[in-house]
């Protein structure tokens, strides 16, 4: 990390804690400071979440984007990337958000998974991750972006939380080993109206591969999945926009149906 990465660090804090605060969206980062390298931007993300938690937050899991190929090359990237999901990003499933506490909110379908011990990498398998889980459930994942227009390039992203918003978790649990889990399908549909169906192999391939690349990065930071977080494994299909008095459900096979409302 060169000489300027600290206080370019605290400048990209700052910059998107004004967003928050001040309930508008903001300049990117990669164009704000030009040279903001990935490794800055998740010490970044690190340090907004350490002050969440200092203020009496708490840190319930994580989340897994950028793992369909399609999403990797629009942002010239080739892995994923990842955030924190905190206590009070959580809403019931059929439960609403108010719009003001979103930027510029989208839906996604994901399979979540709850551990019920420990992920610590550097070499965690697939077979780890399912041995880990405890359970899975169907969930949305409600993306936003301080960033004007989603004009993010991947440093933007990371430092951004990963575009983390809200996430909601289906109330029914299942265990991973009783079904495919690469070959479970969701649709998804905004308002009763089918907007996209995924699979599981979507996500590189399999939901629990993405589980095991996190747990596998975030050795190189010093972290570990803690047993009872839920992780959120990346999105099956496309996001879709979201907009005040929008109903969102994902209803996938065997898993049942997950929903939220925005007001």
């Amino acid at each position: 990390m060169n000489a300027e990465a600290p206080k370019r660090i605290q400048l990209a804090y700052e910059h998107l804690l004004a967003a928050e605060e001040e309930r508008r969206s903001v300049a990117p980062l990669t164009e704000r400071f030009p040279g903001f390298t990935i490794d800055e931007a998740y010490q970044a993300q690190l340090t907004a979440i350490a002050r969440k938690v200092e203020q009496g937050d708490r840190i319930v899991g994580k989340k897994i984007g950028l793992t369909s190929l399609p999403m990797q090359e629009m942002l010239g990237v080739d892995q994923p990337d990842y955030g924190h999901l905190l206590g009070t990003m959580e809403v019931q499933s059929r439960g609403s958000v108010p719009m003001s506490r979103l930027f510029q909110p989208k839906a996604e379908a994901e399979i979540a998974f709850i551990l019920r011990q420990d992920l610590s990498g550097p070499s965690v398998t697939l077979e780890d991750v399912m041995d880990a889980t405890e359970f899975i459930v169907p969930a949305i994942e409600i993306v936003d972006s301080r960033i004007t227009d989603w004009r993010i390039k991947l440093e933007d992203t990371v430092a951004d939380n990963a575009s983390s918003g809200l996430f909601v978790l289906g109330e029914q649990r299942f265990s991973p080993s009783d079904f495919d889990l690469t070959k479970l399908e969701m649709k998804l549909f905004r308002n009763g109206v089918h907007m996209n169906t995924g699979y599981g192999s979507a996500v590189l391939g399999h939901p629990a591969t993405c589980v095991a690349w996190l747990a596998n990065k975030l050795h190189e930071y010093g972290v570990i999945l803690r047993a009872g977080e839920v992780i959120l494994s990346g999105a099956l299909s496309a996001a879709v926009n979201a907009e005040k008095g929008d109903r969102f459900t994902a209803s996938f096979t065997e898993l049942g149906d997950v929903e939220v409302s925005f007001v």
